[in-house]
C-alpha cells in the first residue's frame, strides 16, 4: 500500500517552508517516529517524523525547495518494497530529485531492505575540540557528520548544517574582465529575511523619525545594578532598559502596538506587550518575542533576552518563541555608527532602533559637558499613525530614559 505524507500544518499561519535537509533517501526503510526530514518555517527548523513504517518510494522536493502545507512530501510503500509501477500516476511521471541506488536484478526487495538499514562502520572523527564543543552545545553526535574540511576534518559549519542551520550554498564561479565572482543560493533564514522585507517595504508607508537621548542616567543606574545582576548570573545590558521605558509609551499610544487589518480596513489595538528582539546571527536576522514584558523586572528582561539570543544564534528557536510579538526593538549600538532607519517588523506598525551609546560634548544647564548619548530612531507605518504621534511617543521614551526613576525600576 503507497502512503502519501504531505506537508501538515505545523504551526499557526505557516502556510509553507523550506527543505533544509532530508534524513533519508529513496530506498531507505524507516520506521514510524524516525526523523524524515527538517523544514524550516519563519526562520525555526522543525524535524518531520515519519507517520507510517515502509520504505521510501519518493522524495519530492529537493533541498532548498519552498513546499506548501498539504503538498506531497514525500511518498512510503508500506510492508515490502514497492517498485515505481506502485507510485501514484501524477507523482510517477516527476523526475526524481535524488538518485536511487536500485539492488542488483537478482537481489530481492526485502535483502535490499535489509542491506540499506546496516549501521555504518565506527570511523575517526577529525575535529578540532572547539567544534566538538559546538556539537555537544547543539546535542549533534558529531560522529554522524560529513566533514567537508582538509582530510575530512569536521568544520564549525558542517555541524551546523547538520542540526538543520543551512549555509549558503555556493554556486557557479565564474572569471569576468573585472575579476571572479561567485553566485551565492537565496535559502534558508537569508531567503526569509528577504521575503519579509520585500512585504514590508511593499505594504507599508513608512517614515522614520529620529531623536537623539542622554543616557547619562541609565549608564549610571546599570553600573549600579550590575552587581547584583552578576550574582544571579544575569548579564545586565542597556536592551532592559529601553524595554522598560518602551511599555508605558505604549500603554500611553497604543496605535504604536497594533496591526493594520486590511482585508478588514480596521486597525487592530493590542493591549498585551510582547516585544520582539531583532538578533543577528550566521544565518540572518530573526526577531525572538519577549511575552508578557510588562510583567517583568529588569533582572528578568535581562535573563530572558541572553537566552533567547542564545538559542538564535545555535538555530535553536521554536515557533512559539518567534510569533506573536506586538512591537519590535533592534539593537545597533554594539556594532556602531551614527543612526539607521529599521524596516518595520510587518504587520506590526513601528519598529525601535537604538544605538550606540557615546560620550559627546552637550549643553546642559547652559554649560557644555560631556554626557552619554545616544541616538533612536522609529520607523512607523503612516497608514495607521501620523508624524506628531510618532515624535510624543519618543519623546515619552526619551523622559523616562532621561530619568530613569519614574520607571519604578524593580533591581532585586
Amino acid at each position: 500500500m503507497v502512503y502519501e505524507f504531505r506537508l501538515p500544518d505545523i504551526g499557526e499561519g505557516v502556510a509553507e517552508g523550506e527543505v533544509v535537509k532530508w534524513h533519508v533517501k529513496e530506498g531507505d526503510v524507516v520506521k514510524e517516529n524516525q526523523p524524515l526530514v527538517e523544514i524550516m518555517t519563519d526562520k525555526v527548523n522543525v524535524e518531520i517524523p515519519s507517520p507510517k513504517k515502509g520504505t521510501i518510494q519518493k522524495l519530492t522536493a529537493k533541498e532548498g525547495e519552498i513546499v506548501k502545507v498539504g503538498q506531497v512530501l514525500i511518498v512510503i510503500a508500506e510492508g515490502e518494497a514497492a517498485t515505481a509501477a506502485t507510485l501514484p500516476a501524477t507523482l510517477a511521471a516527476k523526475p526524481t530529485p535524488s538518485v536511487t541506488r536500485a539492488p542488483p536484478p537478482e537481489t530481492k526487495p526485502q535483502e535490499a531492505s535489509v542491506v540499506s538499514t546496516q549501521a555504518p562502520r565506527p570511523r575517526e572523527v577529525l575535529a578540532t575540540p572547539a567544534t566538538r564543543k559546538l556539537a555537544r552545545d547543539l546535542g549533534v553526535d558529531i560522529s554522524l557528520v560529513q566533514g567537508t574540511g582538509p582530510g575530512g576534518r569536521i568544520t564549525d559549519q558542517d555541524v551546523q548544517q547538520f542540526k538543520g542551520m543551512p549555509r549558503p550554498v555556493a554556486g557557479v564561479t565564474t572569471t569576468t574582465r573585472r575579476g571572479v565572482e561567485e553566485r551565492v543560493s537565496l535559502r534558508g533564514v537569508r531567503r526569509k529575511v528577504a521575503e519579509h522585507m520585500v512585504k514590508s517595504k511593499n505594504t507599508v508607508a513608512q517614515v522614520t523619525h529620529v531623536d537623539e537621548v542622554d543616557m547619562t542616567e541609565v549608564v549610571q543606574l546599570r553600573e549600579k545594578a550590575n552587581a547584583s545582576a552578576e550574582k544571579r548570573g544575569v548579564k545586565l545590558t542597556y536592551l532592559p532598559f529601553i524595554i522598560k521605558a518602551l511599555i508605558p509609551a505604549l500603554k500611553q499610544y497604543p496605535y504604536l502596538n497594533a496591526t493594520l487589518d486590511d482585508e478588514k480596513e480596521e486597525i487592530v489595538l493590542r493591549r498585551y506587550y510582547n516585544i520582539g528582539i531583532a538578533t543577528d546571527t550566521e544565518q540572518g536576522l530573526v526577531v525572538p518575542v519577549i511575552k508578557d514584558a510588562e510583567h517583568k523586572s529588569i533582572n528578568q528582561l535581562a535573563a530572558e533576552i541572553a537566552a533567547l539570543s542564545e538559542k538564535a544564534r545555535a538555530g535553536q528557536l521554536t515557533l512559539d518563541e518567534i510569533q506573536g510579538s506586538t512591537f519590535t526593538i533592534t539593537n545597533v549600538g554594539g556594532i556602531g555608527g551614527l543612526f539607521a532607519t529599521p524596516i518595520i517588523n510587518y504587520p506590526e506598525v513601528a519598529i525601535l532602533g537604538v544605538h550606540k551609546i557615546s560620550k559627546r560634548p552637550v549643553v546642559k544647564d547652559n554649560q557644555i559637558v560631556a554626557r552619554d548619548m545616544t541616538y533612536l530612531s522609529l520607523s512607523f507605518d503612516h497608514r495607521v499613525l501620523d508624524g506628531a504621534m510618532a515624535a510624543h511617543f519618543v519623546n515619552t521614551i526619551k523622559g523616562y530614559l532621561e530619568d530613569p526613576k519614574l520607571l519604578l525600576l524593580e533591581t532585586d
